[in-house]
């Protein structure tokens, strides 16, 4: 019997949708701190945001958002024929001013809960049903006088209440906070928005901080940056190539927040419709992300790998090249295994099983996703694998392999017989399987 051919466009969507799902694991009960300014809600496609975020949170992305209202400010202050006044970077709020900064905050507030409330019949938002909830998590105090100048009721951030807001996420809430803030002594500060989510993200120590700025990081040849570790980024904003003054502040906080602890951080151009779910769930994004070491990072396997673990094996298992593996194999061998992260997606696997008695190791399960081979990744892992190895004692490591002994036999491997496998490894080869050995030394003057 045929099988019928999913059309075009609605095969690309399965197939991504298909591509999405490691990313989808890797962040459900994850802390995201997103930020953007008051243009934001001035765009047309703000409310598509308002649906972007909603998907987030119901896929269980625990979301703290933090909005900005400058236009929004600036055209109170307009109204009212205030003057506008600016210094050290900080909006001087006055008496006059800090009237329109608590109008126009509580407006954007209340816009941005009615958006993510919205529920329609046939809308992207349908049966979402987000909690939004705000309140006085942030504690401030006076900027006060700096060179010389009195910045009034213009503050800065003095704590946040990270077990408040933990305890709303924890209950499935989305948290909204704003760039006004209160004292122990009960006065109102006019705040700037990046500060707020900065120091959010930093006493949270969110999993990502994602700021949608004005624009994009790129090089002197108009090419967007797309990864930046700390020394990268600092090197940019101390160099020729300016970024702009916005850009650059934000920039600065990107640097700050990851040097405090907070894992990954994203800067997303406002302008691009959709631009948070393709960063997000898209091999390589549509921003610039700042980490404080590499974006990808090797590391022991944990059992709260093992879902990851199984999306790699199982299609190898399908196909025979390796000898399935149950849940709970896989739970009782996780501490011989390594994975190699991308951003919180496993990407590359292997095991070591050592034999001390015969100072060898076999190397099991050794893996790299297809979307990622080509790019040295498996040498490194098994630079890694080799490493490992010898810090147990090892001088000899083997494989047994059916289909991949080309690209070991490249690497220094060579065929042993059999019976030079341990004793214990000998008993359970699988003659059915007639699985290739090979074996490479660790050291120059070790005999294979």
């Amino acid at each position: 019997m045929s099988r019928k051919t999913t059309p075009g466009p609605a095969r690309d969507f399965v197939r991504w949708f298909r591509r999405a799902a490691p990313y989808i694991n890797a962040f459900r009960g994850r802390t995201f701190v997103i930020t953007f300014g008051g243009e934001v809600l001035l765009d047309a496609q703000f409310p598509e945001l308002a649906h972007d975020l909603a998907l987030l949170n119901s896929l269980g992305v625990k979301l703290v958002l933090v909005h900005g209202a400058r236009p929004q400010i600036e055209q109170r202050l307009k109204l009212r024929g205030a003057a506008i006044h600016y210094a050290n970077g900080l909006r001087i709020t006055d008496d006059e001013a800090l009237i329109c900064v608590k109008d126009a905050v509580g407006n954007v507030r209340v816009e941005i809960e009615a958006l993510l409330s919205m529920g329609v019949v046939n809308s992207p938002m349908h049966g979402a049903r987000i909690r939004v909830v705000s309140g006085n998590f942030v504690t401030a105090r006076p900027v006060g006088v700096k060179n010389g100048i009195d910045h009034q009721h213009t503050g800065q951030v003095r704590k946040v209440d990270a077990e408040g807001i933990r305890a709303q996420l924890d209950n499935a809430a989305l948290v909204l906070l704003s760039p006004l803030a209160y004292s122990p002594t009960g006065e109102a500060f006019n705040l700037a928005a990046e500060d707020v989510a900065t120091a959010a993200a930093i006493a949270l120590q969110a999993d990502k901080l994602i700021c949608l700025t004005d624009g994009r990081v790129v090089d002197r040849r108009r090419r967007l940056i797309r990864e930046l570790v700390l020394d990268e980024a600092e090197a940019l904003l101390a160099g020729k190539h300016k970024l702009g003054d916005e850009l650059a502040a934000t920039l600065k906080k990107a640097i700050l927040a990851c040097t405090h602890g907070v894992r990954r951080v994203h800067l997303l151009d406002r302008h691009v419709n959709g631009a948070l779910i393709e960063e997000l769930f898209t091999r390589d994004g549509v921003g610039t992300l700042l980490t404080s070491d590499s974006f990808e990072g090797t590391r022991q396997a944990r059992v709260e790998d093992i879902g990851g673990l199984l999306e790699l094996i199982e299609p190898l298992e399908r196909e025979g090249v390796l000898v399935r593996r149950s849940r709970e194999q896989l739970e009782l061998e996780i501490d011989k295994f390594t994975v190699m992260e991308r951003d919180g997606m496993i990407i590359a696997c292997a095991a070591l099983f050592p034999f001390i008695e015969e100072r060898m190791a076999e190397l099991a399960c050794f893996i790299v996703h297809p979307a990622y081979r080509g790019e040295k990744r498996g040498q490194a892992l098994l630079d890694y694998m080799e490493k490992r190895a010898r810090q147990l004692g090892v001088n000899r490591i083997f494989v047994l392999t059916t289909q991949t002994a080309h690209w070991f036999r490249e690497r220094g491997f060579k065929p042993i017989d059999i019976k030079s496998l341990p004793m214990k490894r000998r008993e359970l080869y699988n003659y059915s399987r007639n699985s290739k050995v090979y074996c490479r030394a660790l050291d120059a003057d070790t005999a294979t």
